[in-house]
């Protein structure tokens, strides 16, 4: 066979069109740059599976676990054409570039390109960090083989998963709820927010006070804090423990009859300087961008979700502005120190520089994957203004975040000087007092003339005095006191978990990868599991009882450190040091007196769903986790303040803007005592004889009507069906009527409905009757109000009242009038939140056509169903726009109408 004529085309294959655009331009002629547009083959769901497979030992998993936990890869739906356009324009090229992304995900990416493709020409492995002609030169120069570690570290990953999450997600579905999931990174994280309201559920105030005055002396004031009485150190918030009691020994704790006793014994007494203290203040710059601290810095300073500072950085980076966003790294290459100290020289000046360049080095606990920090990409880096025409708002903002992050790496230290100032008097009762004030001056602001870090919310007293700078004064000034007040204070517990201080502490305890830090704090909100009040994430009380079942089933399963162990063992298989196939057999199915996770799904045992979703607030009131949402219920009789009667197991509804650690005890006991009744019985329909009833609901409050299930008697005398043999079939179960059902008006609550208008409400759709043609008229209530219809046709009628009074003739007449679009009265917005800080317009929710969004005249986004309107803030508000933003607009692909088919004319 006379092999394939040289063509001098090279074929680049790369994940997504944006970085193919840009890489295109630094390649040379001949070089044609494809997207593969992510994976294009994964595990299928086992449903999918072909059906000689589903009974075998590939069945459960779309993985063989018999032979080696070999996967079953399909080629995703979505994903056919393109390979069949990667294969055609595989058939006219010479070579064959793998340029997919240097990590674990992008080397598996190049691998299923290599096993669907088959190429027959060389196929080299092209990775680089950043997309500039540098890099890409760099890159051509240093080509390679695929990794073959790293693919089976990222297979033993997906299977690990799969594996997982197909063992331990039905027994969340038996025992809690259906549709919940489990996984490997998201129970542990879902854990730790867990664990952190229950810590503030524990949680118990202690209360201490103490004095602050404001104090003159010939050069200036200063206000100074009590930290000392008769030579005892006077008790602050850390000294004293989450139980609310008293830690610290030796020190004085004031109470308000103390200090306020104490304030007005010092009005008249005489102050004295009695020590200056001063020491030099030496600040370091912090290290360039990992994935994990650019997550935590635009979330601190530039409130973006880690979901939305991944997808901005992804763009950028495709742009070719910044290095590769998913690294460990906070090491900067040679070009990149010189580039850095350059311009900090020049902006800044040369004194700025220190004398050698600063290198970092990792400190995550499980710090990997060789690429450099994220940085501005180049030899030399764009300052913000040279990009700014160039990017959109929130790119730019993150842009100019990570440029003077790394020029201020390469910068000198902050230098200064912290004084401490000791003053005293004595009372007049005779007790001695000591003050003291700190304040910090800086003399040479180095790297923080470029950059200053953020901080997460802390615990304890904010003592922070920096910037602050104190008068001159010397032992034994007199000093002149004002304005000297008792003040009191609570200890406070520790601060929920935000996105940025989450991933903070994941990246300390080692628990997953932080290039998928933004997906699984994403998911975990999107399952419900968690959401976001404010910035802070609260979990819900479904999640507390999915991490009570783990915890006491699954134990190992969301440990921390077993968790953090596991991504070492992982780390050790894409080093090579050890065999995926191996490590997943010993995880599934155990060895020796190690048990495997498939041993412990096939010895659960019984589990009580009761106690799993039950959480006790009181001796008497439970919180339990019901179909329709957590509720509480009374084990002691209550009596019926309306009726007299004495109602067991009495039940309240628990609000869904109500954090978990809010519900106390004196909360639950307040949600019994008001809470609406569950269900009233309005009487007997006059037609039926059937009972009906007012009920409060997960969505509102409604009526509707009780059929009576069939009596053994009535089952006994249902025909009997036979087969062709004569014998009797078997008795079918009856099929349950669908009772009736109408929501309340606006205007109605369950007590004030009567029966006559919840049969009317029970009757609708009302049918008024039929137009000239014979289309059946009807009128309605919907989630928009009431309405008509007609066919397809529906118009909006104005009050819920006329559904009962509007007439054939009226709706007739509606329907002779030109259906109105956008004309309706402007209806005010449901809640508005001051102006975008990117957009700077008005920010405000509106009802639309499939529900409540957010918009500031120029970005839309719905708003979540797991946050309602009365809990949405501003923070969040903003964090949804910018998301949306960070997406770019919808790319809408035109559908071009086929030609007609020709009629084919019959033969004569």
């Amino acid at each position: 066979m006379p092999s394939k004529a040289k063509t001098g085309k090279k074929l680049v294959i790369v994940e997504s069109p944006a970085k193919s655009k840009t890489i295109a331009k630094y390649l040379g002629e001949g070089f044609i740059v494809e997207a593969s547009i992510g994976h294009i083959r994964d595990l299928p769901q086992p449903s999918e599976l072909p059906a000689e497979l589903k009974k075998t030992s590939v069945g459960k998993f779309a993985v063989d676990i018999e032979h080696d936990f070999k996967p079953y890869y399909v080629v995703s739906p979505d994903k056919k054409k393109k390979v069949t356009e990667l294969k055609a324009a595989l058939k006219d090229a010479d070579e064959l570039y793998l340029a997919t992304d240097g990590d674990r995900e992008g080397e598996a990416i190049a691998w299923h390109l290599l096993e669907v493709l088959k190429p027959k020409v060389p196929v080299y492995r092209m990775t680089f960090g950043e997309i500039t002609k540098e890099a890409i030169q760099r890159a051509m120069g240093n080509l390679r083989e695929v990794d073959q570690d790293l693919v089976d570290a990222q297979e033993t990953r997906r299977v690990l998963d799969r594996l997982y999450g197909y063992e331990i997600s039905p027994v969340l579905w038996r025992k809690v709820a259906r549709g919940l999931s489990a996984g490997r990174v998201q129970s542990v994280v879902t854990r730790m927010v867990v664990d952190r309201e229950r810590e503030r559920m524990a949680f118990k105030a202690a209360s201490y006070w103490d004095l602050t005055g404001q104090f003159g002396a010939e050069s200036g004031s200063f206000k100074a804090k009590l930290a000392a009485v008769d030579g005892a150190k006077v008790a602050t918030g850390r000294d004293f423990n989450d139980n609310g009691e008293l830690t610290s020994r030796n020190v004085a704790h004031l109470n308000e009859e103390l200090a306020t006793s104490l304030a007005a014994g010092l009005q008249n007494a005489d102050f004295r300087v009695r020590s200056v203290d001063t020491k030099p203040y030496t600040r370091r710059p912090a290290a360039p961008f990992t994935t994990s601290t650019l997550q935590q810095e635009a979330g601190r300073k530039l409130r973006f979700s880690s979901k939305s500072t991944m997808q901005i950085a992804q763009r950028l980076y495709e742009n070719g502005y910044i290095t590769y966003m998913r690294t460990d790294s906070s090491a900067l290459s040679d070009e990149a120190i010189t580039a850095a100290r350059r311009q900090a020289s020049e902006l800044y000046g040369p004194e700025y520089i220190p004398q050698s360049p600063r290198v970092y080095s990792n400190k995550a606990a499980n710090a990997q994957e060789a690429h450099e920090a994220i940085r501005p990409a180049g030899d030399s880096f764009r300052t913000p203004a040279q990009v700014a025409k160039q990017l959109s708002g929130d790119e730019f903002r993150l842009y100019e975040l990570i440029w003077k992050r790394t020029v201020a790496s390469q910068m000198g230290d902050a230098k200064g000087s912290t004084a401490t100032i000791r003053l005293g008097a004595v009372s007049a009762d005779g007790r001695d007092a000591e003050f003291s004030a700190s304040g910090t001056v800086i003399t040479f602001p180095g790297f923080l003339a470029a950059y200053e870090e953020g901080k997460d919310e802390t615990r304890g007293d904010d003592d922070s005095d920096e910037a602050r700078r104190l008068p001159n004064v010397a032992k034994d000034d007199s000093l002149t006191a004002a304005d000297v007040q008792a003040v009191g204070h609570e200890t406070s517990p520790p601060p929920r978990y935000t996105e940025a201080s989450l991933t903070a502490e994941l990246e300390k305890k080692g628990i997953g990868r932080p290039s998928t830090y933004a997906s699984t704090i994403s998911t975990i909100q999107d399952r419900g599991y968690v959401r976001k009040q404010g910035s802070a994430l609260v979990p819900s009380w479904i999640a507390f009882s999915v991490i009570r079942l783990l915890e006491q089933h699954f134990s190992d399963y969301v440990d921390y450190e077993f968790t953090a162990d596991m991504e070492g063992d992982l780390d050790k298989i894409a080093n090579g040091q050890e065999a995926g196939a191996s490590w997943l057999r010993h995880f599934y199915f155990g060895e020796d007196s190690d048990p495997g996770l498939l041993s412990i799904v096939n010895n659960l045992g019984e589990i009580d769903a009761r106690e799993i979703n039950s959480i006790p607030i009181t001796d008497e009131i439970t919180l339990r986790v019901g179909k329709f949402g957590p509720y509480l219920e009374s084990s002691a009789a209550v009596v019926d303040p309306k009726t007299g009667e004495i109602v067991e197991s009495a039940r309240a509804n628990v609000p869904e803007d109500l954090a978990p650690d809010e519900l106390t005890a004196a909360k639950a006991i307040e949600l019994m005592e008001t809470a609406a009744p569950e269900e009233r019985v309005l009487g007997a329909d006059p037609h039926t004889g059937h009972t009906v009833v007012a009920k409060n609901g997960r969505y509102g409050a409604y009526v509707t009507e009780i059929i009576p299930e069939m009596t053994d008697e009535e089952l006994a005398n249902q025909p009997v069906e036979y087969y062709k043999n004569g014998k009797p079939k078997p008795p079918k179960k009856p099929v349950k009527a669908k009772p009736r059902t109408g929501s309340l008006f606006k205007s109605m609550t369950v007590e004030s409905v009567t029966l006559d208008e919840a049969l009317q409400l029970m009757s609708l759709p009302r049918a008024l009757g039929e137009d000239a043609e014979g289309n059946l008229i009807t009128v309605q209530n919907g989630r928009f109000g009431p309405y008509l219809k007609k066919g397809t046709d529906s118009r909006s009628i104005g009050s819920e009242e006329e559904i009962f009074t509007i007439t054939l003739e009226q709706a007739l007449e509606i329907y002779s009038q030109p259906k109105q679009r956008g004309a309706r009265a402007a209806v005010p917005p449901l809640a508005e939140f001051g102006p975008d800080p990117v957009s700077e317009k008005n920010i405000v929710v509106k009802e639309g056509r499939f529900g409540p969004y957010i918009t500031d005249g120029i970005t839309n986004i719905t708003v979540p169903r797991a946050t309602s309107l009365e809990e949405l803030t501003r923070e969040q508000a903003v964090e949804l726009l910018a998301e949306k933003r960070a997406k770019g607009p919808v790319k809408r692909t035109a559908t071009r109408k086929a030609p007609a088919k020709k009629k084919a004319t019959a033969k004569k």
